[in-house]
This record gives C-alpha cells, structure tokens and sequence, in this order.
C-alpha cells in the first residue's frame, strides 16, 4: 500500500505535535502495509497553518533522518494539502506551497460544509497552468454527499479524486462509507490515502480485500493502491476519469 495523504511533519498544522509521535506512527504504518508515504501538511492561507515551503522542508529532512535512525523501511515524499482559494496559483509561484514530490499534481481540499461560486473556474485557471488538482476525500463534503452525481463535474474539469480509505472503515460515519463505495463502484476515485493524523487503525490487506469485494476489478485495485501514487511520484500522466 502506498499512501497520498498524512500529516506527520510536527507542531504545523492538527497533526503530530512531536518526532516521538512521528516516528509511532510510522511504525505503526509500516506494520500495516504502507510501503511509500506523501507528507501533507495542511496549508490554510491567513491562518496559523501557513508553514511555507523553506520551512517544511527542513522538518521534513528532520523527520528523514529520524525515520532512518529507527529503521523505519517507508519511503518519504513532501507534499501540502491546499485549502480552496482563489489565488493558488499566486501561492505555488511565491513558494508557499508544495505540489506532491514537486510534480504536477496538488492536493486540495474544500470547505466541508459548503463551496464557492469560483469553484470551477479556479480549477480550470490551475489547469490551464499544468497544475493537476487532486481533490482529497469527496466523501466527506457535503455539496457531494446531498448530490452525489455532481462530482462528475470536477472530473470533467480535470480533477482527479482522492479517497480516504479509512471511510470505509468507519471513521467518519455510515454517509461518507456509502458514497465513497459508490465513487469507487463508479471507478472515479483515482488515488486513497490515510488522512492519518495522530492513529493508525488500519491493515492494507484487510483493505484490499474490502476493494476487490467493492470494484471486482483487480487491476483498478492495483492502481488504487500502488500505481497511480507511484505515476505522481515521477511526474507521469494517469489520465481524466470519465
């Protein structure tokens, strides 16, 4: 399994507070199948979770040479996840922000309650600039969640879907469990992710086999859980869902 989406870069944002929970955490990943990781510490604009790119960067080697000093076998990537604004692009050209593994493709999130009016037009300005926006967990917003179908939207736009696979462990209620298995039933969901925080209740082979039961479509699984994170990492094209 390989993993999109965690905060473990420490005391910037709602995730780890400190190394020693880091590195708990990442053993605990190991032990539950992750192999590859993407740091994505959250960037809100005019809010306390604004660490630029400089400054991540150096906890994020920090945090490399720790994982190394416990022998922890994952391999890390730097990433942001991008709360919605109109002037992300601004943001990418001051150094404020991260693409994943400094690729293409950015990961951003909405409000959950609500959306903006700009919405689609800010995503066809990014990728008109060659930004690939990955949304993280649809599920869980709630303009998706009263209309499911209206998701088809943003993947006509260019946005690919990033899952959180620990909604369909439960954790955040029966609503976000049912749509996320529908999203993937309707294959749209490009990439899964942790969303990990401060736990690990998890097993990638428990996992897959709740997807192969759900998509009965054992190469879209693969792709779900290793190749389209491995086509990020090197900057290859995965494609509009259609």
């Amino acid at each position: 399994m390989k993993d999109i989406h965690s905060h473990l870069l420490v005391g910037i944002d709602d995730g780890s507070e400190s190394f020693e929970e880091s590195i708990k955490i990442l053993k605990l990943m190991e032990k539950s199948g992750i192999t590859d990781l993407i740091i994505t510490p959250h960037y809100v604009e005019n809010s306390q979770y604004n660490c630029n790119n400089k400054d991540k960067k150096e906890l994020f080697k920090q945090l490399i040479e720790k994982k190394d000093e416990n022998n922890i076998n994952i391999n890390l990537y730097l990433g942001n996840e991008v709360f919605f604004t109109s002037n992300i692009i601004d943001l990418i050209k001051q150094g404020e922000i991260r693409t994943l593994n400094n690729t293409r493709y950015l990961l951003i999130e909405f409000p959950l309650h609500n959306i903006y009016n700009n919405t689609l037009e800010v995503i066809q300005r990014l990728v008109s600039k060659g930004v690939i926006p990955v949304l993280a967990h649809p599920e869980r917003y709630e303009v998706f969640q009263n209309n499911p179908d209206i998701i088809k939207e943003y993947l006509r736009a260019g946005v690919l879907m990033q899952g959180n696979f620990t909604s369909l462990f439960g954790k955040y209620g029966s609503t976000p469990k049912k749509l996320l298995t529908y999203y993937l039933k309707n294959e749209w969901i490009t990439f899964l992710g942790s969303d990990t925080h401060h736990e690990v209740k998890y097993n990638a082979r428990k996992l897959e086999k709740m997807l192969l039961k759900i998509t009965k479509d054992k190469y879209y699984v693969k792709d779900l859980m290793e190749n389209n994170f491995d086509k990020v990492i090197n900057d290859e094209d995965i494609g509009m869902v259609r």
